[in-house]
């Protein structure tokens, strides 16, 4: 996982670990709520956005949804179940280290922000490192023995 795009931010909530931890915690439950939805389904259409209060929420309110997030990759077969629940708990981690009781204002627009630009935060958060092709000299390269060349 990689978090350095908080390094692009400028908000000081953002700064804090209880910022991180709730913008993570707004981009695994957004992933499942996507899900919910469906491949032809908006996000407005899933259970778990119906059960949001946004602009209202309590930190409470989110380690209840954040808990619940194991049983709900598995009821809906979600696609990239474990890396959601590997942020979900990266998230709680941070959240759990942060000293802030409440989100307040901040909070909350952190959370509706990460929740509704979820798919993109996901893949800036799990982007893999391709290895250019130029980087690879001909003696790493595999050699390959066909049938009948011994």
């Amino acid at each position: 996982m990689r978090f350095d795009f908080f390094d692009d931010f400028a908000d000081p909530y953002l700064k804090t670990e209880s910022g991180k931890g709730v913008f993570c915690a707004g981009i695994a439950l957004g992933m499942v709520a996507l899900g919910q939805a469906g491949k032809e389904g908006t996000i407005d259409r899933a259970p778990l956005f119906k059960q949001m209060n946004f602009g209202r929420m309590k930190k409470r309110d989110i380690s209840r949804h954040l808990a619940r997030v194991p049983e709900l990759t598995r009821a809906y077969h979600l696609d990239y179940a474990g890396m959601i629940e590997s942020l979900t708990a990266q998230s709680g981690e941070l959240m759990l280290r942060g000293n802030e009781r409440e989100l307040g204002v901040d909070g909350n627009f952190a959370f509706s922000v990460a929740f509704l630009n979820a798919k993109k935060y996901f893949w800036v958060i799990f982007k893999s490192e391709k290895k250019s092709e130029d980087t690879t000299s001909e003696e790493e390269q595999p050699t390959i023995i066909m049938e009948g060349d011994h």
